[in-house]
């Protein structure tokens, strides 16, 4: 579906497409989505587009909110909430379930529930659970309304970080040393789950990365230097996710590049490099969003280099069914790239990785968000 076949009515002037900007959610990263839709509200062309913002609280209310960037934004070390821009603290936004009808309803306690027209196409700026891991996506596709990004499986191979580097070293990319510890592991008996960590440490070396399995922006990752900290750090990954990734350290330079759709199919932008934090131990979520750690765009690489991890992002986004947009970060070790993760709906602040690095490819962040928008607008939902 493209902008030039949205339904018109003989009697009116054409309409344009009505874009509903879904941010906040149920993760630990709710504060970093709301920070996101202010970025994305502020870029979409007015003039183009009509724009829908619907944030969901912590709790899950869909609440139809103020279209006021301004007030999304990170102030004294504090992220945002759903809750500082909505409407009204009661009632909330219905999406709906006929594939033929797109008309989003809200509703208030005692009051009619009240139209609010229909939606073209949903921006999803949900990062984890809940939002980013397919959820979401499924309700739209039983709706039937268009969105940016991917589907439901590539949302939920991207969430989930063991099952994605299944995926990855069936495809042929390189990952590196992991263990995961599944809750029905721990609950069955604890004292093996934990010699399974040791054991792993044993062979692979101090430190490891204690990480939630399916979380992002840094949320409940530890590492851990020797075995004292383990308990701790397992107790804070499992804060997020009953799931526990355990990851080795691998010694390398950590590279980051973004991969848009166009119209002729995936591309690589230039790659980034995201040098070792002064005042952090690692590249975590407070050197990330709240001191902001400036990466390296472009990435000091050889042609070469470049060339490689620009082909391996491609691979990786086409190995896991990806659509739209995914940011694929790597490590340049001695014996070449090694694939860390990707995110399906990477960090879209104004500082994060992904638009800088499109940015620099010769794409602006306002023609970021349009592309985004318009290859939703071309896809159709179901099967494809």
């Amino acid at each position: 579906m493209s902008t030039e076949n949205l339904p018109q009515s003989p009697e009116q002037p054409p309409r344009k497409p009505r874009v509903a900007v879904v941010f906040g959610g149920r993760s630990s990263e709710h504060g970093i989505s709301v920070v996101t839709a202010g970025a994305v509200l502020k870029a979409i062309d007015r003039a183009k587009y009509d724009v829908l913002p619907i944030g969901i609280t912590r709790e899950g209310r869909w609440a139809l909110t103020a279209d006021e960037p301004d007030r999304m934004a990170i102030t004294d070390r504090r992220t945002p909430e759903v809750e500082d821009v909505a409407e009204s603290g009661e009632g909330g936004v219905v999406l709906p379930l006929d594939p033929g009808n797109r008309e989003v309803v809200v509703s208030e306690p005692g009051s009619v529930p009240k139209a609010l027209g229909e939606v073209d196409v949903v921006f999803p700026v949900l990062h984890g659970p809940y939002g980013e891991d397919g959820t979401l996506q499924g309700l739209l596709e039983l709706s039937g309304v268009p969105y940016v990004g991917s589907g439901v499986l590539a949302s939920a191979v991207g969430q989930d970080k063991e099952y994605m580097k299944r995926v990855f070293t069936s495809f042929g990319l390189k990952v590196g040393p992991y263990v995961v510890i599944r809750p029905r592991e721990w609950e069955r008996d604890e004292a093996a789950a934990r010699k399974k960590i040791v054991d792993f440490a044993g062979e692979h070396g101090w430190p490891l990365f204690v990480k939630p399995a399916r979380a992002g922006s840094s949320i409940g990752i530890t590492k851990v230097d020797d075995i004292a900290g383990l308990g701790d750090a397992i107790a804070e990954a499992q804060r997020h996710d009953p799931k526990i990734l355990v990851e080795a350290a691998l010694r390398g330079r950590e590279i980051e590049c973004g991969v848009l759709e166009f119209e002729d199919g995936p591309r690589a932008s230039v790659p980034a490099e995201i040098p070792p934090p002064q005042e952090h131990a690692y590249y975590d979520f407070e050197a990330k969003y709240i001191d902001s750690t400036p990466g390296i765009v472009p990435a000091p690489l050889t042609g070469e280099e470049t060339a490689e991890v620009q082909r391996l992002a491609v691979q990786a986004f086409e190995a896991a069914s990806c659509e739209g947009l995914v940011r694929a970060d790597f490590f340049l070790t001695d014996e070449g790239f090694v694939i860390n993760e990707i995110n399906t709906l990477p960090g879209f602040t104004p500082i994060s990785m992904y638009p800088q690095m499109w940015q620099a490819t010769g794409v602006a962040y306002p023609e970021l968000v349009d592309r985004l928008i318009q290859a939703a607008l071309r896809r159709s939902t179901g099967l494809r």
